[in-house]
Order: C-alpha cells, then sequence, then structure tokens
C-alpha cells in the first residue's frame, strides 16, 4: 500500500473520500506520562494548584478530538458521535495512562483523533503538574485498536 496523502505528482493532497460509503468506525489509542512519587499522590488526592488534573485532561482530550483537523493539515473534519476518555492510575510505577476511545459514522476514519485526544491529555497533565515535576516522561504513544472502513480490524499485537 503505498502513501495515501500523496497525488500522482508526489504532492501533498487530501485523500479524496467522496465515493466511500458512511460506516461506523472506532479507534482507540493509549499513552503514559509517568511522574515522581510526590506529584503521583499530589494528583491522585486532587492537590494540584491549578486544579482537578483528570478532569482538566479528560476536557482537554475531548476538545482535541473534536478539533483535530484544524491541527492536522490532512485530516478531514469529522462529525464525532461519541468520545471516551479513561485514566488508569499504576501506582507502582508513579503514572497515569490515558485510554481513549473515538466513533464516528463517516467515509473516513478517526485513528488521529483518538491519538490527538491521547497526546493532548497527557500534555494537559504534564502542563498542570510542571510546577511540582518538570522530569515527568511521556511514552507510549500509540493506535491500540481500529475498527470500520476498508483496511478492517486493527489490533496492536
Amino acid at each position: 500500500m503505498g502513501l495515501t496523502h500523496l497525488d500522482e505528482q508526489g504532492r501533498v493532497s487530501m485523500v479524496d473520500v467522496g465515493s466511500k460509503d458512511a460506516t461506523t468506525r472506532i479507534a482507540r489509542a493509549r499513552g503514559l506520562i509517568t511522574m515522581n512519587r510526590d506529584t503521583y499522590q499530589a494528583v491522585m488526592e486532587d492537590r494540584i494548584k491549578k486544579g482537578n488534573v483528570l478532569a482538566a485532561a479528560q476536557v482537554a482530550a475531548i476538545m482535541a478530538a473534536k478539533s483535530t483537523s484544524s491541527t492536522i493539515p490532512l485530516c478531514h473534519p469529522l462529525p464525532i458521535d461519541h468520545i471516551a476518555v479513561d485514566f488508569v492510575p499504576h501506582e507502582e510505577s508513579s503514572s497515569i495512562e490515558v485510554l481513549t476511545e473515538v466513533r464516528v459514522t463517516s467515509k473516513t476514519g478517526v485513528e488521529m483523533e483518538a491519538l490527538h485526544a491521547a497526546s493532548i491529555a497527557l500534555l494537559t497533565i504534564y502542563d498542570m503538574c510542571k510546577a511540582m515535576d518538570k522530569s515527568m516522561t511521556i511514552d507510549g504513544i500509540c493506535l491500540v485498536e481500529k475498527s470500520g472502513g476498508k483496511s478492517g480490524h486493527y489490533v496492536r499485537p
């Protein structure tokens, strides 16, 4: 399979989805932020001065999914049906895993929306906690699963 965002002359091009059928498409993404123990405890106990970190990150992720086409040049604007954002705390590693799911009935997939949502959730956590811990790391942002569309079902091995 070739690169879909290049035309016959090798120029960047938005994919023409006009002749495709609208189908239900779902994408799930994840990522992880690791912080020092004190910062992790402050987040879990809602003691960060800027406010509730996970609530802010959840809203930021939802906003990010809805605005993906504004920040990623060749993404189509999509009428998103549903966005879910979950956080899984990992006390032993002082990390928080972000899980996003985006669903749409459209002519193109929502992988970028799910990835964008996970990325912005993680960056929001970093932003809200950076006064306590500038050494936080963000890792493992990836597509976990996608379904629908011509390329079918994908599950990360």
